[in-house]
């Protein structure tokens, strides 16, 4: 008897662990070094996750974070990030409903995502930038991807809104 409570609380332990494991890939997860502050790190959601393979990117901002209306989205990403967009498929979604774009530019060389809604996005609306048909990296690792953003009518000048910190197992 003793044997079998031993063998059912070891399975139930390796059971709840990797279920911890398999959720942790849309979630920020842990920071062990340095990066951005606690407060800034963002949720996102990768469905694949794997090296080399194609992919679609969820990327949230929370409502509380856009306390302005939003007429471009930037996201910048380090330059050993190797991965492929492809810019005609990427959508930015409020309230689960992808919203018309006028223009999404994906530039390699600076490493920066562009994203134009054709109308300004309220303040205070919850966000989600969906790119679908991404290849990523052929090499794993952790890519910081920080969100910006521009409000109507003013300077050119993006707003840091937080960093998603992408996890890319091999």
């Amino acid at each position: 008897m003793r044997q079998l409570f031993s063998a059912i609380l070891i399975t139930g332990l390796a059971v709840t662990g990797l279920a911890e494991i398999t959720q942790a890939q849309g979630l920020p997860g842990i920071t062990l070094l340095s990066g951005p502050d606690k407060t800034n790190i963002l949720n996102y959601f990768l469905e694949s996750g794997r090296s080399g393979e194609w992919d679609r990117y969820k990327l949230r901002l929370p409502a509380d974070k856009l306390n302005l209306a939003i007429a471009e989205v930037s996201i910048t990403y380090p330059d050993y990030y190797k991965g492929t967009i492809d810019p005609d498929r990427v959508q930015i979604r409020v309230q689960n409903k992808p919203i018309p774009l006028e223009e999404v530019i994906w530039d390699k060389e600076n490493h920066i995502i562009q994203i134009y809604p054709q109308e300004p996005i309220p303040a205070g609306t919850k966000v989600e930038i969906v790119m679908s048909n991404v290849k990523n990296p052929t090499f794993g690792g952790v890519f910081n991807f920080n969100a910006n953003i521009r409000t109507p009518g003013d300077v050119p000048m993006l707003r840091y809104v937080g960093t998603w910190i992408l996890s890319i197992d091999d």
